[in-house]
């Protein structure tokens, strides 16, 4: 059930928001200092979860954040890799397996697979007209 959504214009920076009842996870679409755009997710507490490549365009960049909704469902979209350092990434494919988005660095692989189940719980929830 969703409680509240929106399409927030600050500065440079769109911010489009769900929440409901459980928690609130927002998508942030910004230019880059190149003046390119591009898309982060974030969890409620401001902490990134995953971040897009540049896109020149900000309706290049929502269709970047529609795929990720899409192919966020299935686990199998997932790719996972360890660092030499120990660390643990993810990056999410899209159906022509071009990589959509990409995680921060995990200390373990138990964040990171949360990092993984919280995108395929919540992105897909985000309906975008």
């Amino acid at each position: 059930m969703y409680l509240f959504r929106s399409l927030l214009k600050i500065s440079n920076k769109y911010k489009l928001s769900l929440t409901n009842e459980y928690s609130e996870y927002m998508f942030e679409i910004y230019l880059d200092k190149a003046k390119k755009y591009r898309f982060r997710l974030r969890a409620k507490n401001g902490e990134n979860i995953c971040a897009s490549q540049a896109y020149t365009s900000r309706s290049s960049c929502m269709k970047g954040i529609k795929s990720v909704a899409k192919n966020s469902k299935s686990k199998d979209n997932f790719i996972t890799q360890e660092s030499k350092s120990g660390k643990w990434t993810f990056r999410l494919k899209s159906g022509n397996n071009k990589v959509v988005a990409t995680s921060q660095s995990y200390k373990d692989k138990s964040s990171m697979n949360k990092g993984i189940r919280s995108v395929m719980t919540n992105a897909p929830k985000l309906v975008i007209k």
